[in-house]
C-alpha cells in the first residue's frame, strides 16, 4: 500500500510527507526506548491516524507493564482495556493520590522545574512514580491506577494515543496553564483537577516568566 499523500509524524523519521495533507499518522514504534534497552518492561507501541484532525478509526496501542501485555483502544464510545471499559480514579483528595511524571534527556530548565514539582508532590501525596514511557503513564491515569500524570516537552508521538485514551476514559488533559491541550500537557483524574492545578500552574508560570520555552520543535 502507498500513502504518498499522507503526513507521518514519528520519533525516528520526524516529518515525512505532505505537511498540508488532511491525513496524519502519529507513530511511535517503541515508547520507552531506555526501558527496552535494559529489559525493563514498561513500554508500548502506538499508532494514531487522523483525518482532518479527527479520528476515523480507533486508537490502538499495546503497552507492556512488567510482562503483562494490555490492549487498549478508544473511539467516541469510551476507552477499553482487554475488552473491559475503563475509567479514571474517583479519589477526591491529593493526599490519597498517586502521581506519575517523566523527565527528558536534557537537564535543562524544564528538567529543573520538574524536579521541584516532583519534590512538592512527593511531600503531599502518597507518592510519585517515574516509569519512563509517557503513554504508559497516561494509561495508568485512564485505568485509575494513578490519579495524575504531568510532563514537559513531550512530542506528539509520545502522547497522541495516551491523550485520547485518557479523554475517552473520562479524564482531563490540558496544558500546564489550564489552556486547551497542547504539547506540554498533563493527564488527570477529573476528581482532583482543581486541587493540583494551581500548583502546576504556579511552577510553570515562573518558568515562562524566565523565558522558558515549551514549544514542541526546538
Amino acid at each position: 500500500m502507498n500513502f504518498g499523500d499522507h503526513l507521518i509524524l514519528g520519533e525516528e523519521g520526524g516529518n515525512i510527507g505532505d505537511i498540508s495533507s488532511d491525513y496524519l499518522w502519529c507513530i511511535d514504534p517503541l515508547d520507552g526506548t531506555t526501558n527496552f534497552a535494559h529489559c525493563y518492561l514498561a513500554l508500548q507501541f502506538q499508532w494514531v491516524f487522523y483525518f482532518k484532525e479527527t479520528l476515523p478509526m480507533p486508537v490502538w496501542f499495546m503497552p507492556m507493564l512488567m510482562a503483562n501485555q494490555l490492549r487498549l483502544w478508544a473511539l467516541g464510545g469510551g476507552a477499553f482495556c482487554n475488552g473491559q471499559k475503563i475509567h479514571p480514579s474517583q479519589t477526591d483528595y491529593v493526599e490519597q493520590s498517586l502521581f506519575v511524571t517523566g523527565f527528558g534527556y536534557e537537564h535543562d530548565d524544564a528538567w529543573i522545574t520538574n524536579i521541584e514539582l516532583f519534590k512538592e508532590f512527593t511531600d503531599i501525596s502518597r507518592g510519585v512514580r517515574r516509569v519512563g514511557a509517557a503513554a504508559v503513564d497516561m494509561c495508568h491515569v485512564a485505568l485509575g491506577v494513578a490519579e495524575a500524570y504531568w510532563e514537559y516537552r513531550l512530542k506528539p508521538w509520545d502522547m497522541a494515543a495516551g491523550v485520547l485514551i485518557v479523554e475517552e476514559a473520562g479524564g482531563a488533559v490540558t496544558r500546564m496553564d489550564g489552556g486547551k491541550e497542547s504539547i506540554s500537557r498533563y493527564g488527570i483524574s477529573p476528581k482532583i483537577t482543581s486541587q493540583i492545578f494551581e500548583m502546576l500552574k504556579s511552577y510553570t508560570s515562573v518558568s515562562w516568566h524566565n523565558a522558558f520555552e515549551l514549544e514542541e520543535w526546538q
